[in-house]
């Protein structure tokens, strides 16, 4: 079953929209936040993008590039919080997004970073560096969300997060597991606004 997708991105990461758009079979909702929203009321904020630039849609593609990140000096990442953030809102009229991760060619060797064992249990975990100097807060709270174990799990996250190549030899069967994690006990764990 197809499944509705918005795209998140910076201008810099377009020919990969592109890319999805034009040679995917991939049924997206094509439309960007291109001016704030004059509020100060964070529902009615959350409302309109959902409204106005996320209805219809049921999965967010976040396109993780070099310009994706907090801890970026001069990088405005308003646009791209704001449309994780009203994809992650619950309220009147709306339902979370799943969201999907798709980690650039220039971003992979950045994020991963190969496997290592563990101190706490003695097996072997991937590192998987998705924090602020990768990407946005609510895309890596959302990620790795808060627990006491010494790795998460597919469980245990509500981002999903796949390579450029992988996603484009089977674009639907990773979109399905974003969206499939909207009812997933993972899903009530969610911060709109880490």
């Amino acid at each position: 079953m197809a499944h509705k997708c918005f795209i998140s991105f910076k201008t810099e990461d377009m020919p990969y929209k592109k890319y999805i758009h034009d040679h995917l079979d991939v049924d997206m909702i094509d439309k960007s936040l291109h001016e704030p929203i004059d509020s100060e009321d964070e529902d009615y904020i959350m409302r309109k993008i959902r409204e106005n630039y996320l209805s219809d849609s049921t999965v967010t593609i976040f396109l993780i590039g070099e310009k994706s990140a907090e801890n970026l000096p001069y990088e405005n990442q308003n646009f791209l919080k704001r449309e994780l953030q009203a994809s992650l809102y619950n309220g009147v009229g709306n339902t979370k997004n799943g969201i999907l991760g798709i980690v650039l060619p220039s971003m992979t060797d950045k994020i991963y970073g190969g496997s290592y064992a563990c101190s706490k249990c003695g097996g072997q975990h991937n590192t998987v560096r998705i924090n602020g100097n990768t990407v946005i807060k609510e895309f890596s709270h959302n990620y790795y969300i808060p627990n006491d174990k010494c790795a998460w799990g597919e469980d245990d996250r509500y981002c999903v997060l796949v390579k450029w190549d992988d996603f484009c030899s089977n674009p639907e069967t990773h979109i399905d597991r974003a969206f499939n994690k909207r009812n997933q006990p993972i899903s009530e764990k969610t911060k709109v606004k880490p």
